[in-house]
C-alpha cells in the first residue's frame, strides 16, 4: 500500500515522497524495510529518540506529534495530534478495516474476561459459525488451533490486533471474540475495531497504578459498551449494575435478562438452570467455581445477538444441554491436571488478585474432602504492590495451608514480596503458611506432601510461558511442572516433612 493512500484516509497533507508501505509499528526494534515508525511519547521515554534506529532498520516514514528535527528527516515526517490514535488508525487502514468483515464480540472486566471469551468462542463455534479468538492465552483462527504470541507481543498493540483480525478474515472467519483489557481501551489498542457486542463482566480494584482511581477504571471499561451495537453487563456487581437500565443484564439475582438458578457444584463441574423470559433449561458446565456460572451467562448473552444475525432467529435462545457440557476449558483457568484417583486434585489457575484468589479458594473448598493447599506469589515492580499483603491474608484465611513463592518478582527483591505476604497472613491472625522462594520447589513441596483427598491450587501464573526473575526471564510451564511433580509422586520417591 502506498503512503499516499494512508495519508488521504487520515486527511493529512501529502508527503514529498510516496513509498510503498510494508508494515507499521511503534517499536523501533520491530521495524523492517518499508515500515512506518510511529514515535509515541510515553511516560518513561519519547519515541522520537529512536527515529535514528528506525531509519537504520528501514523505516520509510515517521509519524509523531512533532519535534524540532522533523525537517532534517530523510523520509516523510507526518505530524498528528495523537500518535497512539494514529498508530491504530494507520493499522486499521493498512489491513483494510478487517473488523468490518466480521461480527466482533469484545469482553472486558477485572475478572472472567478470558473464560468468558473462550466460552463465547465455543458457543459460536458449536453453532457452526467460524469464529476467531484473541485472548491473553493466545489466538485462534477458523481451524480452532491455539497459537501463542511471540514474547514481545504478549499484549498485542493496534498493528497486531488489526493483523490478526485480517488473518481471521482470510482464514474464513465470520465472527471474532476479543478479550479487551482496560489498558487496550485506554491506550487505543482496539481503536478502529468495530464491535457488534460488548460485555462488561465485573469491576473490582486492579490496575489503579495506571488508572488512578476506580471511577477512571470504570469509565475506561464502560467505553467498550458505548462503542458496541449491543451491550451486556453483570447485574450482580456493584459497579456494572449501575448500567443495568441501558444494557442487557445477566446474573443470579432477580430482574435480570439472563438468570441462573438451582446452581449445584461437584468436584467435576457445575449444574444450573438458565432462564430467559419464559424459557428455561438445565445445563452442565465442566468447570469448577460458581463464579463460572456468571461467566457462562455472559457468554450465552453475548452469543445471542450473533446467533440471531447468522441464523435469522428473531428471539434469543438458551443453549442446548450439550453446548456447554462439551466445553474443553481454558488453559490455566481452573485447569485440572490430576493424573489419577490416587493423586490429589491439582488445579492451575491464573488468580492473581485478592478477589480472584478468594473466589478460586471459595470455589474449591466445598468439594475438597481433605485439605486445601495453595501455592502463590505476587508480582514485583510497580504493579499493585498493595495487593501482596491481602493475598497472604486471603490465602491463609481460606486454605488450610499456603506456600508463598515467586511470581514475576522483576526488579523487586523477592524477600520483600514474601515478607509482605507473610505480614498479611499474620495480621489476619493466621500462621498456616511457609515461604519457599523457588516456585518449582514450592509446587513439588505441595504436591508431594498432599494426600489423595487434598486439593492443591497453583495460583497466579496460569498459562503464562515465562517467569521473570530480576533481569532474567526463563521459560515456564506451570502445568508441565505440576505433571512432573505428580509423576514423581507416582514413583513414590522419598518426600520431605509433612505439611500438617
Amino acid at each position: 500500500m502506498l503512503l499516499s493512500k494512508l495519508v488521504l484516509e487520515l486527511e493529512l497533507d501529502l508527503p514529498f515522497m510516496d513509498p510503498e508501505i510494508t508494515g507499521i509499528t511503534h517499536n523501533s526494534s520491530w521495524v523492517e524495510p518499508g515500515y512506518i515508525f510511529v514515535a509515541i511519547r510515553g511516560a518513561k521515554s519519547d519515541g522520537h529518540q529512536f527515529i535514528g534506529q528506525a531509519l537504520e532498520r528501514g523505516a520509510v516514514a515517521i509519524v509523531g506529534e512533532g519535534f524540532s528535527k522533523a525537517l532534517e528527516s530523510p523520509v516523510p515526517y507526518l505530524q498528528v495530534e495523537n500518535a497512539r490514535q494514529a498508530l491504530a488508525d494507520l493499522s486499521s487502514i493498512f489491513y483494510s478495516h478487517p473488523s468490518r468483515e466480521l461480527k466482533v464480540v469484545g469482553i472486558t472486566g477485572t475478572d472472567g474476561k478470558t473464560t468468558t471469551a473462550w466460552l463465547t468462542h465455543h458457543l459460536l463455534s458449536s453453532a457452526g459459525i467460524k469464529t476467531g479468538l484473541l485472548s491473553t492465552v493466545g489466538y485462534k483462527l477458523a481451524d480452532d488451533t491455539l497459537h501463542h504470541f511471540p514474547a514481545h507481543f504478549t499484549t498485542p498493540e493496534a498493528p497486531e490486533v488489526q493483523r490478526l483480525l485480517r488473518e481471521m478474515v482470510t482464514a474464513g472467519c465470520e465472527a471474532a471474540v476479543l478479550e479487551v483489557s482496560s489498558h487496550a481501551l485506554a491506550l487505543e489498542r482496539v481503536r478502529g475495531v468495530q464491535f457488534e457486542v460488548g460485555v462488561f463482566t465485573n469491576l473490582t480494584p486492579e490496575h489503579l497504578d495506571f488508572h488512578g482511581d476506580m471511577q477512571n477504571y470504570f469509565d475506561t471499561k464502560k467505553s467498550l459498551l458505548e462503542r458496541s451495537e449491543f451491550g451486556i453487563i453483570n447485574a450482580d456487581n456493584e459497579w456494572t449494575a449501575k448500567l443495568s437500565e441501558k444494557y442487557d443484564s445477566f446474573g443470579l439475582s432477580e430482574h435480570v435478562d439472563w438468570r441462573a438458578t438451582e446452581v449445584q457444584q461437584t468436584a467435576q463441574g457445575l449444574t444450573f438452570k438458565i432462564e430467559f423470559g419464559n424459557e428455561g433449561r438445565t445445563v452442565i458446565l465442566p468447570m469448577i467455581g460458581d463464579f463460572n456460572v456468571s461467566n457462562a451467562l455472559a457468554a450465552v448473552a453475548a452469543t445471542s445477538p450473533l446467533l440471531r444475525w447468522f441464523g435469522g432467529d428473531q428471539c434469543p435462545r438458551v443453549p442446548g444441554p450439550n453446548e456447554l457440557s462439551n466445553f474443553p476449558g481454558v488453559p490455566g483457568r481452573m485447569q485440572m491436571v490430576t493424573s489419577n484417583s490416587s493423586s490429589p486434585r491439582v488445579i492451575v489457575d491464573f488468580a492473581h488478585t485478592p478477589p480472584s484468589l478468594e473466589k478460586a479458594l471459595q470455589a474449591l473448598k466445598p468439594t475438597t474432602r481433605g485439605r486445601l493447599i495453595v501455592v502463590l506469589g505476587s508480582a514485583g515492580g510497580p504493579r499493585d504492590p498493595a495487593k501482596r499483603a491481602p493475598l497472604g491474608q486471603i490465602a491463609t484465611q481460606y486454605a488450610d495451608h499456603a506456600i508463598f513463592t515467586e511470581e514475576d518478582c522483576r526488579d523487586t527483591p523477592l524477600e520483600d514480596i514474601l515478607k509482605e505476604m507473610e505480614r498479611g497472613a499474620l495480621e489476619g491472625g493466621h500462621s498456616n503458611f511457609e515461604s519457599i522462594p523457588d516456585r518449582r520447589e514450592a509446587i513439588f513441596r505441595a504436591i508431594l506432601e498432599a494426600n489423595s483427598e487434598d486439593t492443591v491450587l497453583l495460583a497466579g501464573k496460569g498459562p503464562e510461558d515465562t517467569l521473570e526473575r530480576a533481569s532474567e526471564t526463563i521459560p515456564w510451564d506451570e502445568v508441565a511442572v505440576a505433571r512432573e511433580a505428580l509423576e514423581r509422586r507416582l514413583q513414590r520417591l522419598p518426600s520431605r516433612d509433612s505439611l500438617s
